[in-house]
């Protein structure tokens, strides 16, 4: 059957969850503070690149089955199911702010005791949250409303790429749903049943568990990023090649090949943070992770020392112009939230050098960060003109065959910094090209 869903908050998971829900024929509304924000998403306007998302937003808009509203009051009445995708940034000790989340569950309880609503409700939380939260939830509401079952409290963790959002929405390896409540689970088993047909599982746990899962696969995803950085360190230093090691481990079927690939360090909005908030949990439970720490300090040094490599390169990078492929934290996306490439940029200008950056879908939210501080270029190619050497920051599909004898001419120096290692050194050594890479040998072309 199809439900009346509320998805409060029109971030990144909200926008995504709430238009999969209408494409799987449910009746969705979006609530978000932001009027103008909302008024865009009506005009079928998205604040996010995001592949296929548009495509889909505006069917569903046209259908009369995806809406969008600053009135909470108008979701609270018409959905029986809430979805709270909220931000929940880190605070200074890196611990996850819940403010967001509680002050939502607070109005949503509020206004269900004002206006007398008598059929219950279902609140799923869909945010990334530390454990317990759901517990701190019912509280909230049960301390506002006192009637048992009244709102039944739902842990329903997203598992979302930037760049594959919508295939991972709609076709998800796994479904994660932490409740104790059978009619909880049974409405959540029937939502999420279009989405795995194929037979992927939905695992039904408590609450607590839930919440830990989603810390614990991102905070491992990024562990195993920080080993194959730290490992690729000692392969330059021994003469191997990172890229060989990948291949060799990842084919063991207790391994896998995903997330091995060496560079400059993870970003994005969801490891930095959840790597922190999980250090955080595990510390004031007085059991900490020390393996934890270790993959935050490998990702913070990995970027440093890529740096360091360039300014290594020149001697002094005073005066020096560089040009930037890829400002994004990843391809397929907009969001340059802790970009490895907006800490190179900062450690160049701050050492005297000047930047011309290219990136297919980050320029707007770059500019918003750095105005005139570095020159933004229309095209990858445009970006090389006086450049005295190309860094790459993010493996953006159209960086992988360029043309490199054009790299040559234009650039003042052959000299490219990839910290994606998008290249192979046999191509880099007939090309002619100076190529400095991660975990690998350097290319300097003969004489």
């Amino acid at each position: 059957m199809s439900y009346s869903i509320g998805v409060i908050g029109t971030g990144y998971v909200g926008l995504v969850s709430g238009t999969c829900f209408a494409e799987s024929g449910n009746n969705v509304l979006c609530v978000d503070i932001d009027e103008a924000k909302v008024e865009k998403l009506r005009n079928g306007i998205l604040p996010i690149y995001e592949p296929d998302l548009d495509h889909i937003l505006e069917r569903n808009i046209k259908k009369d089955r995806l809406h969008f509203t600053t009135d909470l009051t108008k979701a609270v009445h018409e959905c029986t199911i809430l979805f709270l995708c909220l931000p929940t940034p880190p605070d200074e000790d890196g611990s996850a702010d819940l403010a967001y989340v509680l002050n939502a569950a607070a109005d949503i309880a509020h206004i269900i005791v004002r206006d007398g609503i008598d059929s219950p409700r279902i609140l799923v939380n869909k945010s990334t949250v530390p454990v317990g939260t759901a517990d701190k939830v019912r509280a909230v509401v049960h301390g506002i409303i006192p009637k048992a079952g009244a709102v039944e409290i739902v842990s329903n963790p997203e598992f979302l790429r930037e760049g594959f959002a919508v295939e991972d929405f709609m076709k998800p390896d796994r479904v994660v749903v932490g409740t104790t409540s059978k009619s909880a689970e049974a409405i959540m088993r029937d939502l999420y049943e279009p989405f795995v047909r194929s037979g992927n599982p939905i695992y039904v746990m408590d609450e607590k568990s839930a919440e830990i899962t989603k810390y614990a696969a991102n905070c491992f995803l990024a562990m195993r990023i920080s080993f194959m950085n730290d490992l690729s360190n000692y392969c330059e230093l021994v003469g191997a090649d990172i890229e060989n090691v990948r291949i060799g481990i990842g084919s063991d079927t207790r391994i896998g090949k995903r997330f091995l690939f060496a560079g400059i360090g993870y970003g994005g909005s969801c490891f930095p943070k959840d790597v922190k908030a999980l250090i955080h949990s595990t510390d004031a439970a007085e059991r900490p992770l020390k393996i934890m720490r270790a993959v935050e300090e490998v990702n913070h040094e990995q970027i440093i020392r890529f740096t360091h490599r360039i300014i290594d390169r020149f001697g002094s990078v005073e005066g020096k112009h560089f040009a930037l492929w890829g400002l994004a934290f990843k391809p397929d996306t907009d969001d340059t939230r802790e970009s490895p490439a907006f800490r190179i940029i900062d450690c160049l200008l701050e050492a005297g050098a000047t930047v011309t950056a290219y990136d297919p879908e980050a320029t707007s939210n770059s500019e918003r960060k750095y105005g005139s501080a570095i020159t933004f270029s229309a095209s990858a190619m445009g970006a090389l003109t006086g450049a005295d050497a190309l860094i790459i920051a993010t493996e953006w599909q159209e960086f992988r065959k360029p043309d490199f004898a054009k790299i040559k001419q234009v650039l003042s120096q052959p000299i490219i910094f990839d910290g994606r290692n998008l290249y192979e050194l046999q191509t880099m050594e007939t090309a002619g090209v100076e190529y400095y890479s991660v975990g690998r040998r350097t290319i300097i072309p003969a004489g």
